[in-house]
């Protein structure tokens, strides 16, 4: 199949719309011998989201250029990573994985019989592995161990030994898997970085590394399995696609951090080698794109609206789950699909007089739908001179109105354009006739005279950043908090700012993927 191609073409074909390679001279010089060996790995976790089209995309490149491609079920690294798959879940979520990994890659024409498909615990339990990875141990220090998984293992307090084994078995996956090359995300870097200093010691060859761009998720920011707005599942229904895409971050003209614009250039195109924005007859009609570019400048220009670009990703999108809904249409692979990622909070049916199987009425912190908000203008509430009206972008298409008390507090200077922590799932309340669409949270502490700051989200961070409580990722938020309920209320009580200025609930973190959530002074403080 990569026959028709020189050895030049091939390495541009193999190497298009990557961030970086590291080992290039040695990739072209094996395509003037020899086809590429490459290997691709992913761990076990959460589920597959329309993110996993870009590495898929890539792999038809790798394939349509004659490489010998393995994809590795990276199961053992799945439990490694903070027990991010439980034990006894490991084998039905490889088997998900590879079901839904295998329906992606026939939804955009990939050949099955050409990939070599591998499970880790098939070779990583082996006896000449395992004294690899003790001989390993032996030589990388606990600096480069801790460093090299910085962006790649989940970063915890107490941090587990096992997450400092995760990047050394990275590296020997290379050798075991007899490759040329890894491809992975540009987050990966240090672990490939890691292996290039390592493996050599053992005697092991050093591999090429190919990294894919981070894409945006919808909300601005890396799309995550954790992080349920960021990410489109695969299975989810159209009604679900048209919904996540609406509230999706895509400013008029704005082309950072644009998930919708990345998803075209790093799936779509590639793909399909053309781009269609659809749109009424009025505006221009239809138009077909060839070069991503072209598609850029034209959103930069304001001749995309935002509204087309998404409609038309919408219809490209569902081109490419249609299959895979179809697949997982059949009592074994929905079965499969609940096996593997058991949705606890539908246990709807127990009786009243067993609240451990109520789950749904626990209050926990996973609840509260907390995002990061940037204020993009703050005014007197025209009937309130103790009160603010804030115009709030959470990364939705319009910003969300917010009314708060903090005249007293902090000035409007202070306040504008800075970032803010929400909870966004309260019931709208009606304040001095003016609808606040959430509440915008502060660390305080009382006194002769009390002192309120707004929480900091971490530096770097955008609107639309899920904001969770350590230990309580992967919950999913009420779509409303009943007043009834007084859920954010009993949670509150134990919502604090420790001796340094971190943002608590009981002796957990509030984070962000970036970090932690802090505020400047108030060591102590309460947070309403």
């Amino acid at each position: 199949m990569g026959e028709q191609f020189s050895p030049d073409e091939k390495f541009s074909l193999i190497t298009r719309n990557l961030q970086e390679v590291l080992g290039e001279e040695k990739l072209k010089q094996i395509l003037q011998e020899r086809e590429l060996k490459v290997y691709w790995g992913t761990a076990t976790t959460g589920k597959p989201h329309v993110a996993y089209f870009v590495p898929m995309s890539k792999i038809a490149d790798f394939l349509k250029a004659g490489c010998q491609v393995t994809i590795l079920f990276a199961d053992l690294h799945a439990y490694l990573d903070n027990m991010k798959a439980p034990w006894e879940l490991l084998e039905l979520r490889v088997q998900y994985y590879e079901q839904v990994i295998k329906a992606m890659l026939e939804s955009i024409g990939v050949p099955l019989d050409r990939l070599k498909f591998v499970k880790g615990t098939d070779f990583q339990l082996s006896r000449e592995y395992t004294l690899d990875v003790y001989r390993l141990s032996s030589i990388v220090t606990e600096h480069d161990a801790k460093k090299a998984g910085a962006e790649v293992v989940k970063q915890v307090e107490h941090p587990l030994l096992s997450g400092l084994l995760y990047p050394g078995l990275q590296a020997l996956d290379e050798e075991y898997l007899k490759v040329d090359a890894q491809f992975g995300g540009v987050d990966q870097r240090k672990i490939f970085t890691l292996a290039e200093k390592y493996l050599p010691s053992l005697g092991y060859t050093k591999r090429i590394h190919m990294m894919n761009p981070m894409v945006p998720g919808l909300t601005g920011s890396k799309m995550s399995s954790s992080e349920e707005d960021s990410k489109i599942d695969l299975l989810d229904k159209k009604e679900d696609v048209k919904k996540k895409l609406k509230k999706a971050f895509c400013e008029p003209g704005n082309i950072q951090n644009n998930g919708v614009l990345s998803f075209v250039k790093h799936v779509l195109l590639p793909l399909n080698s053309e781009f269609v924005i659809k749109r009424d007859p009025k505006w221009g009609g239809d138009k077909v794109y060839t070069d991503f570019e072209e598609v850029e400048k034209d959103f930069a220009e304001e001749h995309i609206h935002p509204g087309d670009l998404k409609a038309s990703v919408e219809v490209a999108l569902n081109k490419l789950l249609d299959p895979i809904r179809k697949k997982f249409d059949t009592p074994e692979l929905r079965k499969l699909t609940s096996s593997a990622y058991p949705n606890l909070s539908k246990n709807k049916s127990a009786s009243k007089g067993n609240p451990q199987n109520k789950l749904e009425e626990e209050i926990i912190p996973s609840r509260l739908d907390l995002r990061v908000g940037k204020i993009v203008s703050v005014q007197k509430h025209p009937d309130a001179d103790s009160l603010y009206l804030e115009k709030i972008d959470i990364g939705e298409e319009q910003p969300r109105t917010v009314v708060s008390g903090l005249v007293a507090y902090v000035s409007q200077e202070q306040l504008q354009d800075r970032l803010v922590v929400l909870l966004c799932n309260l019931k709208p309340q009606k304040m001095r006739g003016i609808e606040s669409q959430a509440m915008l949270l502060c660390a305080s502490v009382e006194g002769e005279p009390r002192q309120v700051e707004p929480l900091d989200p971490p530096e770097g961070s955008a609107p639309g950043d899920r904001v969770y409580v350590e230990g309580y990722e992967s919950g999913k938020p009420d779509d409303e908090l009943k007043s009834k309920k007084n859920v954010f209320e009993k949670l509150r009580v134990d919502l604090k700012i420790s001796a340094e200025c971190v943002a608590k609930w009981k002796e957990n973190d509030l984070m962000t993927k970036l970090g932690k959530i802090t505020c400047k002074t108030l060591k102590g403080g309460n947070i309403s």
